[in-house]
């Protein structure tokens, strides 16, 4: 049975990085410092220099997605080490959910650096570079169903159902501005508009697909040293809702969360059916504002400052 009084922490995903991000973690508490060690063992290169520092390889896929995870978990690990932080609901939007299942202890932490690496170049590699995009569509009140159907003949998915106002299309560059077209025809409230993303893939669409078996494999590689047991405390982006504590299925739904839509209202809303406080803890905060669209307070924990306001009585 679950308290009511029970902590849920979420973790965003790729694009919340920034440089500098985790410093103040790895300068204040020796947890989070050496979990930045653990990283650079783990991966053969610094990351805690990447991460720190006007690196411009902090933006590329295969770095991006392990830097964030080893700046997530040392600053989830901080948390552990400073204050009585004790979550026990996980969530995390996309590449967030490997940060959430290593928090919960379903995969460890050296192991899901590697795989997280290697899922980053698949991901890289699986377009060339300009072939594919990824868009905001932003409205109150969107229906993921109603842009799928507009959409439905065009090489574009829908990649993210983030809130009641976001949903991120993906798929061919050059079919991008048909669909905007096609949408700005449909939703003439003067609030519409579809904002392009800084992105190098077409991530969570049917261009993925072809990376899912090479995936599969990075997964089964890491299986024997996992916990499944423990994943019915964490949310899964391809079903929306939570985990199922076995193997086999938690690596299918991670496999097919590459080509399919994040189920992020889904996962919110399963969260917060359980948890009575929520925190977000990673370098960005995009979830806080996510969860504010179906009136649920979610405190964001960015840097090391904003922890200590917000658990300055604990």
């Amino acid at each position: 049975m679950i308290s009511e009084d029970s902590i849920a922490v979420v973790f965003p995903g790729q694009g919340s990085q920034r440089p500098g991000m985790g410093k103040d973690f790895s300068d204040s508490i020796p947890l989070s410092k050496q979990t930045f060690e653990e990283a650079s063992d783990a991966l053969g290169w610094d990351v805690a220099s990447l991460c720190f520092s006007e690196d411009e390889r902090l933006n590329l896929t295969e770095f991006t997605q392990p830097c964030i995870l080893a700046t997530e978990i040392a600053m989830f690990r901080g948390l552990q080490a400073l204050y009585p932080f004790s979550p026990s609901l996980y969530g995390g939007h996309s590449l967030g959910e490997f940060s959430a299942l290593v928090a919960a202890g379903v995969f460890p932490f050296s192991e899901t650096l590697r795989i997280v690496h290697e899922r980053g170049r698949l991901m890289q590699n699986a377009v060339p570079v300009g072939v594919g995009g990824m868009a905001a569509v932003i409205l109150n009140d969107l229906d993921a169903s109603q842009i799928r159907s507009l959409l439905s003949d065009l090489p574009v998915d829908v990649a993210n159902e983030n809130s009641l106002s976001q949903v991120v299309i993906s798929g061919e560059a050059e079919a991008l501005p048909i669909a905007e077209k096609r949408l700005s025809e449909q939703f003439t409230d003067p609030s519409f508009r579809v904002v392009p993303l800084r992105v190098s893939a077409p991530f969570h669409s049917r261009f993925m697909k072809t990376i899912g078996q090479p995936f599969e494999q990075v997964l089964r590689t890491s299986a024997p040293s996992w916990q499944p047991g423990k994943a019915a405390a964490v949310t899964s982006n391809y079903t929306g809702t939570y985990h199922l504590p076995e193997v086999d299925a938690i690596l299918n739904t991670l496999v097919l969360q590459l080509s399919s839509a994040v189920r992020w209202i889904d996962n919110m809303k399963a969260l917060s059916a359980r948890a009575k406080t929520i925190y977000e803890v990673g370098p960005g905060r995009p979830l806080r504002d996510f969860f504010k669209t179906i009136d649920v307070t979610c405190s964001s924990i960015t840097a090391l400052s904003a922890a200590q306001r917000l658990f300055r009585n604990a």
